[in-house]
């Protein structure tokens, strides 16, 4: 007998990419118990199913960086109740980020991806429910998305959960209108602009030396680091909550549409975002 959950819940997470480096990514958890049922005819109470996956993915996956421990080119250490992860992209560029050890996930898999990821999870996961469950399968789906998106990483200093976290992220759409029109031009243009970014706070950035960009900020959980390339950087002046990027974007493109109307619609992840107007 088998009990499926769709759509359990969405995690929001950032991973090391072997070629394109840290990548905010949203994915949809799937879940499949098979077992036996007890004595009030279940394998397992629903309620108790989803309370505990999703506790268990709060916990350790979303809002995180995961990282493949068996990419090329990468180190890590812990040291302290913090993690140091160190990588090398292909042209020598460096990666480095220093967290609190709680928001970074350490997988021991050459390279992230759904099923990967999900092995790992479910060998996790299975010591969460009772005997009566003899198997379990998790799988990721990533939101069926029609227009344009675009992966984006972030860190929210002021945030007091898990946002704080100085390297997580999210696969995001965008809508962009002009007088109340749609502009899939637009759209396309910030969505490139976008790809595989970290958008940064101007006020978190001690250095640019090198071409590098190096963050750091201290929040409830702890003292974040992190230094990558400038050119996969994007620098606002302000927090990048979901409100502030709408509001940049809106007033970014009204620059260029002075006498228009702007509404920028910018998503956080899967069915959640801001709205913006300039």
């Amino acid at each position: 007998m088998k009990l499926f959950v769709d759509n359990l819940t969405n995690i929001d997470f950032s991973y090391l990419h072997p070629q394109r480096g840290l990548l905010g990514e949203s994915w949809l958890v799937q879940l499949v118990l098979d077992g036996s049922l007890n004595e009030q005819g279940m394998i397992c109470d629903f309620g108790i199913v989803k309370k505990a996956v999703k506790q268990w993915f709060d916990t350790y996956i979303d809002h995180a960086l995961v990282v493949p421990t068996g990419m090329p080119r990468l180190s890590h250490q812990d040291d302290g109740g913090y993690t140091t992860v160190d990588w090398l992209y292909a042209d020598g560029r460096r990666f480095h980020c220093r967290s609190p050890e709680q928001a970074i996930a350490l997988v021991g898999v050459p390279e992230i991806t759904p099923h990967t990821l999900a092995d790992w999870c479910t060998e996790k996961l299975l010591e969460l429910f009772p005997e009566e469950v003899k198997g379990l399968s998790v799988s990721f789906q990533p939101e069926r998305i029609d227009g344009v998106f675009y992966h984006y990483s972030h860190g929210l200093q002021q945030h007091d959960g898990n946002c704080q976290r100085i390297a997580h992220g999210h696969r995001s759409t965008l809508e962009i209108y002009i007088d109340d029109q749609r502009s899939e031009e637009l759209e396309v243009l910030w969505a490139e602009r976008f790809r595989d970014i970290y958008i940064g706070t101007r006020e978190h950035l001690v250095s640019e030396a090198g071409g590098m960009h190096h963050y750091a900020y201290e929040a409830p959980q702890g003292a974040f680091e992190l230094k990558l390339p400038a050119d996969v950087c994007y620098l606002i002046d302000t927090e990048t909550t979901v409100e502030l990027i709408a509001r940049h974007l809106a007033d970014e493109i009204k620059k260029a549409y002075p006498d228009n109307n702007v509404m920028v619609k910018a998503f956080e992840g899967v069915g959640k975002g801001a709205i913006a107007e300039a």
